[in-house]
């Protein structure tokens, strides 16, 4: 690749399905369903109005700069959620989420680890066989 067309490579913006960033923010939510895959939209076509009440729920807090938080794992990603920093719950606590433009279509809990690493310590006094003759001073 000569230099020049590497810059160009650098400069391409990010569409989706065609459409920038800019169209994808001005069209509404069934629109953008439009783009989506079957599942995908059948449940933001489902969920359009709990959608738009979180993220006029969101840019609110986002005013008061609060932390939005939310159990709703199940919620697609759309356009007015680019640029949110959202924690969502994991079945424990809250992870940190900074929604990206390449999220688009995906759901909230897919970026929300549930199941961690299984971290294993030392055994414990009475484990094993040899540690059951010692004694528990």
């Amino acid at each position: 690749m000569s230099e020049q067309e590497n810059q160009e490579f650098r400069k391409k913006e990010f569409t989706y399905r065609g459409k920038s960033l800019d169209e994808l923010n001005k069209m509404e939510i069934r629109e953008f369903a439009r783009l989506l895959k079957s599942n995908e939209k059948r449940t933001l076509l489902r969920q359009s109005d709990e959608l738009q009440k979180f993220v006029l729920r969101a840019n609110k807090k986002i005013s008061d700069k609060k932390n939005i938080k939310t159990h709703s794992r199940y919620l697609v990603i759309i356009p007015q959620m680019i640029g949110m920093k959202i924690g969502v719950h994991n079945g424990k606590t809250f992870l940190p989420l900074q929604v990206e433009a390449e999220m688009l279509g995906h759901r909230l809990g897919e970026f929300s680890v549930t199941r961690m690493k299984v971290k294993h310590g030392a055994a414990g006094i009475g484990a094993t066989r040899s540690s059951a003759s010692q004694s528990v001073k």
